[in-house]
């Protein structure tokens, strides 16, 4: 009797302090945040990365009534950036801006990363997405697509196209199009776009998948060609320009996506709290407008479509990098 009554007092004290402990983690979950959070961008200081991390940080931050400090840690395609946030407490106060390129075209390349990009984190929601224009020398004598895909399989191997750099965004989107389309060129990796782009508008190189707002005044002056836009929807920046599907390439879809994520094991009520707020703030007329003069087009999701979708694009990117051969340069 008297070793039963110990059992039911071990018991009963189990259960108090899991009860506890349960109601002291919901009480800090529900006065969460108390105090600034620290949001990782994986990209310098200046970029489109950065610039839509502290635009929705900004919201977010006015909203809540802490700051959301943004901290930008770049190197190696973000991946620093995303080490740091995996390995962080998973207490809400460490969020990162993840990427097309952090949870995408990224993993789909690295033979090795000190993270997974899947397990070791907490998907929040879905930024928005800024789709890619391909982009021609105007001097091609390619007025359409089908012009440009004729030519290009007229000449094999003699059209080439530039990108940010080996397995960057770009260069996986002009990839995807070669396997699309059945057509060889010549890939030409360059640091940035910003040297890549004066090469095409002199001709040395025919083509390259480019961000819509720093190529509008080239297309505005003539300086270089617009044959589609790779999203799903034509771009409001460029109405008149057709998707690359409506062009003649059915099925093709590409575009720079950002998105927030915690670490694995962050409360469910933080991850769900964060997610009505980003909600909140990207459904306003404000919020929206803000992304849109940077060129991205607001779109929000639940944490388990996110996951989703990053599970997605890394599979449709190892697909493509098999298929193309490519390996880092």
């Amino acid at each position: 009797m008297i070793r039963d009554m110990r059992v039911a007092s071990m018991l009963l004290a189990a259960v108090l302090a899991a009860g506890a402990a349960l109601a002291q983690n919901r009480a800090g979950e529900a006065n969460w945040p108390n105090r600034p959070v620290r949001f990782l961008v994986g990209f310098p200081a200046g970029g489109s990365t950065d610039t839509v991390a502290r635009v929705v940080g900004q919201m977010l931050g006015t909203r809540l009534g802490h700051q959301f400090v943004v901290e930008n840690r770049a190197g190696a395609s973000g991946n620093l950036a995303m080490e740091a946030v995996a390995r962080a407490a998973p207490d809400g106060y460490t969020i990162a801006l993840a990427t097309s390129t952090t949870h995408g075209t990224g993993p789909a390349l690295a033979r090795h990363l000190p993270f997974d990009p899947v397990k070791d984190f907490a998907p929040v929601s879905m930024i928005g997405s800024s789709p890619f224009v391909m982009v021609v020398y105007p001097g091609l004598p390619a007025k359409t697509l089908k012009d440009f895909i004729a030519l290009a399989k007229a000449k094999p191997g003699a059209l080439s196209y530039g990108s940010a750099g080996a397995g960057s965004v770009a260069h996986l989107a002009a990839a995807l199009f070669s396997h699309m389309a059945g057509v060889d060129m010549i890939h030409v990796p360059y640091k940035a776009s910003a040297q890549s782009t004066p090469d095409l508008m002199t001709g040395r190189l025919d083509m390259q998948f480019a961000t819509v707002p720093p190529t509008l005044a080239l297309l505005r002056s003539e300086k270089l060609r617009a044959l589609g836009i790779a999203s799903a929807h034509r771009s409001a920046l460029l109405p008149e320009v057709p998707t690359l599907a409506e062009a003649g390439l059915p099925g093709y879809e590409t575009s720079l996506w950002f998105a927030i994520v915690a670490p694995a094991g962050t409360p469910p009520a933080i991850v769900n709290r964060l997610n009505r707020e980003v909600a909140v703030v990207l459904g306003t007329a404000a919020g929206k407008d803000a992304l849109f003069q940077q060129g991205v087009d607001a779109e929000t999701s639940t944490p388990q479509a996110l996951t989703g979708r990053i599970r997605d694009e890394i599979g449709k990117w190892r697909e493509v990098i098999t298929a193309a051969g490519i390996s880092p340069e």
